[in-house]
């Protein structure tokens, strides 16, 4: 081989000196923890606290649930702001119902014996027959009443004992 075609192979191949072509840098992409570190200084700034223990959270939205397992809630109660953080699941309510019973209010059992009667009258029979089961398995919680401070219906108060006695001294 000669000198001449050494050197045209070598320039071919060549990564650095004088008039050569750089190496392209891979452009690095924003990560979305700069996004993450930008709300905590703004949550940092409206004086929000965490609040420890909570186990799991429950967004009820029409007939969803958005759940939340072992999620970081924090709270300002001056800035009514409530933030909850951790990964979460869009469920149905049917998915979580013997376990969510005690979490809802008088209001939610309300609407939930409404979607009952819907599912009773759609005839699909079984899964309201299914609810239907578990609603008359609540004792207490499946009376609602329907205003404040109603009287429950049924035989609640059997172990309530009568006063006998006056105990004004």
């Amino acid at each position: 081989m000669d000198r001449d075609k050494l050197m045209k192979m070598a320039g071919a191949v060549r990564t650095g000196g004088k008039g050569s072509v750089r190496r392209k840098k891979k452009a690095v992409h924003k990560t979305t923890s700069t996004d993450d570190k930008r709300l905590q200084n703004t949550l940092k700034r409206l004086g929000v606290n965490t609040i420890p223990g909570i186990e799991e959270v429950n967004i009820f939205k029409d007939d969803t649930v958005i759940h939340f397992v072992n999620p970081k809630v924090q709270a300002s109660i001056a800035a009514n702001t409530y933030v909850i953080s951790g990964p979460s699941q869009q469920k149905k309510i049917q998915e979580l119902l013997p376990g969510i019973l005690n979490q809802m209010g008088p209001d939610s059992l309300v609407h939930l014996k409404k979607m009952m009667q819907q599912l009773g009258a759609g005839g699909a029979g079984g899964m309201a027959g299914g609810m239907a089961g578990m609603m008359s398995g609540l004792g207490a919680l499946g009376a609602v009443p329907s205003a404040p401070g109603a009287v429950a219906a049924g035989g609640d108060d059997d172990d309530v004992p009568d006063l006998v006695d006056n105990f004004d001294v």
